[in-house]
């Protein structure tokens, strides 16, 4: 017991002196200083249309849920928020975003009050849908920048795009036999104790309490079988992922006075960097997400001195800040509703 919590604890100080490398790194390539100043010189124009596109991904990240949860249990807008920041703050805390993604059925039976079979089923078709999605896009952009990103740079985007589509494509074909999954649950429970003060106790309760029943089988039948399920989780996926985040940093470019040409590619490109938030290496992928995203876009011509505070800037909106938002709904987390008796 003693050698498995010091290696867990050598495994964890390894990935947080991973991320404060990267993001030393990435740092390093401008001025800090001339960063702070070229954030804090944003005309209130740009920063009111950030903000708004901010909301807007926000509310359309939420709907994803909503498109989960339809079929089930018809849920709001703002609970489904709950759910997706609670998932999000969860996230953070460990070394991948699909580990994350286990909590997701104690946090849903909290929030809507779904059966657990329901709430397995619901967090594996979001679960694969993202993954899928992500990967897809992410690899349109690979493709389409790949003759300007040094090899080495290309190979590791590759190799989590790679991740990304086969552990879709693995949760979607597993999803109607979910007893075939236990392989990858015993994984990710391993993953999720590493958690600080809270994640052995979650690990044992999700042995015991995410079954892979026939129940959870159907459910999760009924909701990937459903075009509708599809479509309306698509276009929330895109808002969010795609549309939200390239807006922002457009904007972002336009107004430091390097704007990106063409446009249209921005998103693509930007999903492709980002997807190595997949990538067991630190916490959320941080610092090692900004590093490799600060990579890309020197590699596509921007400047570094633009592109650091750019990246910074569009992570801290679009996830640190959720992260750090999802801690308030978690303490409302009923711990009576999760019960498995």
């Amino acid at each position: 017991m003693v050698s498995e919590r010091v290696r867990d604890a050598a495994v964890t100080g390894a990935q947080y002196a991973i991320a404060v490398v990267a993001l030393a790194w990435a740092l390093s390539q401008t001025d800090p200083a001339a960063a702070v100043r070229l954030v804090a010189g944003l005309d209130a124009g740009t920063a009111v249309a950030v903000l708004a596109v901010t909301v807007a991904g926000l509310l359309a990240r939420f709907s994803t849920w909503q498109a989960t949860l339809r079929p089930v249990a018809p849920t709001d807008i703002r609970t489904a928020g709950s759910v997706d920041l609670v998932v999000n703050f969860v996230n953070q805390l460990l070394p991948s975003r699909l580990t994350g993604r286990l909590a997701a059925p104690f946090v849903l039976r909290s929030k809507v009050g779904i059966s657990y079979a329901d709430a397995t089923a619901v967090s594996g078709v979001h679960t694969a849908l993202y993954a899928l999605l992500y990967g897809v896009v992410a690899l349109v952009g690979l493709a389409v920048a790949v003759g300007r990103l040094p090899p080495g740079l290309a190979v590791l985007l590759g190799l989590s795009i790679a991740l990304y589509l086969a552990a879709g494509t693995a949760v979607l074909a597993f999803g109607t036999n979910l007893d075939r999954l236990n392989w990858l649950f015993a994984v990710l429970t391993g993953l999720l104790a590493r958690m600080p003060r809270i994640g052995e106790p979650l690990a044992e309760r999700a042995t015991t309490a995410v079954s892979f029943t026939e129940d959870s089988r159907d459910a999760f039948r009924a909701l990937a079988g459903d075009p509708g399920v599809w479509a309306r989780y698509a276009v929330g996926w895109i808002g969010a992922l795609v549309l939200a985040p390239g807006v922002r940093v457009a904007l972002l470019l336009s107004a430091f006075g390097a704007p990106f040409e063409p446009v249209a590619l921005l998103p693509l490109y930007l999903v492709a960097a980002y997807s190595v938030t997949l990538l067991p290496l630190t916490p959320g992928g941080l610092g090692v997400t900004e590093a490799t995203t600060t990579a890309v876009f020197v590699a596509l011509g921007v400047p570094s001195a633009v592109i650091v505070p750019v990246v910074f800037v569009d992570r801290f909106l679009g996830v640190y800040l959720p992260a750090l938002a999802g801690w308030y709904p978690s303490l409302g987390i009923d711990r009576a509703s999760l019960r498995t008796d």
